[in-house]
């Protein structure tokens, strides 16, 4: 029986941007100039599609299994930009 060949995940530097929240007290002028905060995101890329991208950070070698999952929006990345490991 022949073995089951493991996908190769490609490694990505992902820039996306993250709300930004205050629950204290603000003028006008403050709040006018909050912007959204920028992150950055190194993961294994699992899937995309239309709307999502799926990531990981850790993953078993021999088992299909995963942690450090996100999901994100497609409408908040700024960036993605593959790393050859």
């Amino acid at each position: 029986m022949k073995k089951k060949q493991r996908k190769k995940y490609q490694f990505y530097r992902i820039e996306w941007q993250d709300i930004f929240g205050d629950a204290g007290h603000r003028d006008f002028e403050q709040l006018s100039n909050m912007k959204p905060a920028t992150k950055i995101t190194y993961a294994f890329l699992f899937k995309k599609d239309s709307k999502t991208i799926h990531t990981f950070g850790t993953y078993d070698a021999k088992d299909e299994e995963f942690s450090d999952c996100n999901v994100f929006p497609r409408g908040v990345i700024k960036s993605m930009t593959r790393i050859k490991l």
